[in-house]
Order: structure tokens, then sequence, then C-alpha cells
């Protein structure tokens, strides 16, 4: 698990793992109602990979701390008139959004690398369960395997809706005008990325532009991305989480003696 979690690259499902989140109704209204972080989507990435490289890599101490931060954080944002409503104490909301990022990081993984075998790939499902039981989602109600998540993710697939407010959250984050010039200068790549890794159907949700050249594009980048990435250092592919790990361990509070 900690070996696939590490990979830099899978940064780059992003950007799908947020719009399937968004487009499942209860917590896409609690976003459009209550979040403002398509205006500032450093900090919304920056407060997923710290939970992230936190829960996986981190002691006891730093993942109890980080999910703490996220529960303070989540906790004002909720919805009404949706079914169920959402708040940061729905499990099974926060189920759907903690299985989002173990299936959008398993699903880029799995293009660039090929199949993990079955012993692995269900150490990592076993592993990646903790980013939603650490928060609310009670361990029973985290699928039992990869068969049974594999029938709940086509269950919750079939389920997704957008709405005006939901798909302009959307559009707003993947054209933010806010974000630093080096952010904004990598959105028309991060576009493609986030359309070409969605399925189809959740691309026609978004109103997300589609075509035959825009499917050669992505084809193009992902062979490039196949032939390069795997051949750099270890040291380079998992910089971003030893990054995230050293500054999260820096503001540790110091121990009291």
């Amino acid at each position: 698990m900690q070996g696939v979690a590490g990979e830099g690259i899978l940064i780059a499902a992003g950007g799908r793992a947020i719009l399937l989140q968004l487009a499942n109704p209860a917590i896409g209204h609690g976003v459009a109602d209550h979040s403002h972080f398509a205006d500032r989507p450093l900090d919304r990435l920056d407060g997923t990979l710290s939970y992230v490289y936190a829960t996986v890599f981190g002691n006891a101490d730093l993942a109890a701390r980080m999910a703490a931060r996220v529960n303070h954080a989540h906790g004002p944002v909720h919805s009404a008139g949706t079914t169920p409503e959402y708040n940061a104490f729905t499990p099974e909301l926060q189920l759907w959004v903690a299985a989002t990022l173990y299936e959008s990081a398993t699903h880029l993984h799995g293009l660039l690398y090929g199949p993990l075998d079955d012993e692995t790939a269900d150490a990592v499902y076993r592993e990646y369960s903790r980013l939603g039981t650490s928060l609310q989602v009670p361990p029973e109600l985290w699928p039992a395997d990869r068969s049974a998540f594999r029938h709940y993710w086509d269950e919750q697939l079939a389920l997704l809706r957008t709405d005006a407010a939901t798909r302009a959250v959307a559009h707003d984050l993947l054209h933010s005008r806010t974000a630093p010039l080096w952010y904004r200068a990598a959105l028309p790549l991060a576009r493609l990325m986030t359309a070409g890794l969605l399925p189809p159907h959740v691309r026609v949700l978004f109103d997300l532009p589609w075509s035959t050249l825009r499917q050669r594009r992505f084809n193009r980048v992902m062979s490039a991305i196949r032939l390069i990435y795997p051949r750099l250092p270890r040291l380079i592919r998992h910089w971003p989480k030893n990054h995230y790990l050293r500054a999260l361990n820096a503001a540790a509070p110091a121990p009291v003696v």
C-alpha cells in the first residue's frame, strides 16, 4: 500500500476524485453552499494530501491530529434539501469521499503500471480503508473486500447527479482565476487529465467537452507518463509524500516531558 500511495503522480487523479464527490448531490450541495475551496484550490489540495499521507505513513499521533483537523474543517459544511443531508458526521457520505480517493488513485496507478497482483491489491484495499475509518466511517460500513467494493462503486456511480450549482463549483475549480500563475498555467493539462480519467457518464454530467481529438491527446499524455515516470528515481517519485511528512512532523507539538 505504502509503495502505491506514495507515488506523487497519483495527485493527478485528484480532480477526478473531487468531481466524483461533487456529483453526489448531498456532498455537492454542501460544498456549493458552505465551502469556498474552488477559490482556494491549493488549500484543498494541501489538506487532502496532508490527511492522506499522515493517515497512511504517519504514526498514530500524527494520524489522529490530522483526523481532528479534517473534522474541524468539515464541521460547518452541510447541506439541506438533499437526501441524505450532508455534514461531517454522515458516515455514508464520508465513505463515498474515501472511496473516491481509493478508486481514483488505484485507477491511475493501474493505467501506469498495470494491474496489481491479488495479494498486493488486497493489502492496498485494506490500508486505504483507513482514510474512511479514521474519520466517521465505522469499519463494518467499509465494503468487506474488493469485490464488495466494486459492487458498491457501481451502485453509487448510477446514483450520481449534478445541477447548475454543483457544475458551477466544478467549473470554478477547473478554471480558477485566483490561484497562483503557475497553477493556472497547469490547468489545461489538469482539465484534460480530469476529464480523461472520469467515467464517461460522469464527464457528461459535468458538461466536460470531449472528442476524438481530446481522447488522442489524453492517450498521448498517458503514454508519455508511462514512458518517463516509472523510470524516475523513487526519491523523486515520492517527493510530495516526503515533503508533506517533513512539514507535518516539524509542525507537531513538542512532547511533554
